[in-house]
């Protein structure tokens, strides 16, 4: 096991530690310069970012990502930050993250918490909270996380936060980068969740991809059921279908297209078990 007084876990699985839940990933962020401390430890460097002060060692024969702590700004809103410093103190590298919850860290040493912005008491109070005002505005694929995270935890956005999302979505950049967009999207519609749906059209998030882009009348149970009913591997989208027209942002292959082709002419075909029940459930999808 890795450990140093500058190493921290990071993220994801300090909030699945607190949250009692089983993390597949292992997160580590150095206070300084982590390619640094790679090549001064002797570690087995398999490859290195200087730009954004990443290397991926080996350890116990795996492949391990170490960060250094680093501060970014964002000159283009809603695309990829810029680094400004590598190496900075752990608390302004924090402070660059989605919510609270994934801004705390754990000393690799002795297992020692840092939690500069209340992600702990967030965790109990199972609230998402921003860690500043135009964290939506920098990078707007956190509203997706934070629909993610609200379905997958059973958290809900914090007064403020909330506020911030919904006066963000009346002023949309549409020139962010819809790579990112879709990813946090597939992640989030790929849960398979009716309540991913529900929220996601009932808040309004649906107008991220697109200006034109309209609200639906269909339930989220109706989608999932429908998703159950056909066996497909693009779960997402199923649930992604009822937003999607030719002035959708979204950057579609030319196989996710046929999906969503072929999901359209379910309509007028006979489901494979051809029930009654599949049969009102595709209709009403489409």
């Amino acid at each position: 096991m890795l450990k140093n007084e500058k190493l921290y876990y990071i993220g994801g699985v300090v909030r699945d530690e607190f949250l009692g839940i089983k993390s597949f990933d292992t997160d580590y962020c150095y206070e300084g310069n982590a390619i640094d401390f790679a090549k001064k430890s002797e570690l087995n460097i398999v490859k290195e970012n200087p730009a954004f002060g990443t290397v991926k060692v080996i350890l116990d024969n795996k492949e391990i990502d170490i960060a250094s702590t680093r501060k970014e700004s964002y000159p283009l809103k809603g695309h990829l930050p810029k680094v400004n410093c590598i190496g900075c103190p752990l608390k302004e590298d924090l402070i660059r993250r989605d919510f609270t919850i994934n801004a705390m860290a754990k000393r690799t040493t002795d297992n020692a918490i840092t939690d500069y912005y209340g992600g702990v008491e967030d965790i109990k109070n199972k609230t998402l909270k921003v860690l500043h005002k135009h964290s939506f505005i920098d990078d707007p694929t956190r509203i997706l996380r934070g629909l993610k995270f609200s379905v997958r935890f059973n958290f809900n956005l914090s007064d403020e936060t909330f506020a911030l999302q919904e006066e963000y979505l009346k002023n949309i950049n549409y020139d962010m980068s819809y790579h990112r967009l879709k990813k946090e999207l597939q992640d989030s519609f790929n849960l398979n969740k009716a309540e991913v749906f529900d929220k996601f059209n009932e808040y309004g998030l649906y107008k991220l991809l697109g200006t034109n882009t309209k609200k639906s009348p269909l339930l989220g149970k109706t989608i999932q059921e429908a998703a159950n009913t056909i066996k497909t591997e693009h779960i997402w989208l199923f649930y992604a279908a009822p937003f999607i027209n030719e002035e959708t942002l979204l950057p579609l292959t030319r196989s996710e297209k046929r999906i969503i082709e072929w999901v359209c002419r379910l309509k007028t075909q006979v489901p494979v078990n051809n029930t009654p029940k599949e049969s009102i459930i595709i209709k009403e999808l489409l």
